[in-house]
């Protein structure tokens, strides 16, 4: 018995690109940091939280490419400091977050040290499109 992957499935046709944004999630699921939540703050629309405490708005991008939400955040150390403990860590990073179709990307509030980036899912224009049958030519 051959066992058929989501893609490649006789009824989804068009979809075969859909096991590769589920490698590419998974991929990019692995980072730890920063820590985030996802809400859903109504029917369409949803909330993602990204605990970014001590970067200012011009640390931090939020970009859209490929159908994927990316946060970015740099911290730049200014001057030389000495420290005597450093618990809290300067790194760079990189969240992705893989958008489906008609998720448009709304505001981006910086609060608190949470990132808040809202998220609205635009409702599919219902078409009916009727096809016209031809007779062949024979």
């Amino acid at each position: 018995m051959t066992k058929l992957t989501l893609g490649a499935h006789p009824f989804l046709l068009g979809f075969d690109q859909l096991e590769r944004l589920v490698e590419r999630t998974a991929k990019s699921s692995n980072e730890g940091y920063p820590p985030y939540n996802i809400e859903q703050t109504s029917e369409r629309h949803y909330r993602i939280s990204l605990a970014v405490a001590g970067f200012s708005e011009q640390d931090l991008s939020i970009t859209v490419e490929d159908r994927q939400l990316v946060v970015r955040g740099r911290q730049n150390d200014v001057g030389e400091r000495v420290y005597l403990h450093r618990g809290i860590a300067t790194r760079q990073f990189q969240r992705s977050f893989v958008l489906a179709d008609g998720m448009e990307v709304g505001e981006a509030v910086l609060e608190n040290g949470l990132l808040h980036i809202d998220l609205n899912r635009q409702l599919p224009d219902a078409v009916v499109q009727t096809i016209r049958i031809k007779r062949s030519g024979k």
